[in-house]
C-alpha cells in the first residue's frame, strides 16, 4: 500500500502544479495576452496525466476499499485548483489514522 500511497501523492502534486499553472499562467497568457502557447502545451499535459491521477486513484482506492463517495471526491480533485494538495493531505491523513475519531471504548 505504501507505494500506491506514493505514487498518488506524486501525480497528485503533479497535476496540481500543472493545473495551476493551466489557470493562472496559460489562460491568462490566452484570454488577456491572446497567446495560446501555454494552453496548447499545459492543457493536453494536465488532461493526460489527470488521466494517471485516476488510475493512481483507482489503485489506491481498490488497496484501502474506499467507498464510491470517497473515490469520486479524491477523483474530482485533480480538476480544481489548489483541492489536490488539500485532498493528498486528507488522504496521507485517512491512511495514517491521524483524523480518526476516538471511540467511547478507547480511554
Amino acid at each position: 500500500m505504501n507505494g500506491a500511497l506514493t505514487r498518488y501523492r506524486i501525480i497528485a502534486w503533479i497535476v496540481g502544479v500543472l493545473l495551476l499553472a493551466l489557470t493562472l499562467v496559460a489562460m491568462p497568457m490566452k484570454y488577456f495576452g491572446d497567446n495560446n502557447l501555454g494552453v496548447m502545451i499545459i492543457a493536453p499535459v494536465h488532461g493526460w496525466l489527470y488521466v494517471v491521477y485516476l488510475a493512481a486513484v483507482a489503485d489506491l482506492a481498490r488497496r484501502v476499499q474506499w467507498p464510491v463517495t470517497r473515490i469520486l471526491l479524491v477523483a474530482l480533485a485533480g480538476t480544481i485548483p489548489f483541492l489536490s494538495f488539500i485532498m493528498e493531505r486528507r488522504v496521507v491523513g485517512w491512511l495514517s489514522g491521524a483524523d480518526r475519531q476516538p471511540s467511547f471504548t478507547e480511554a
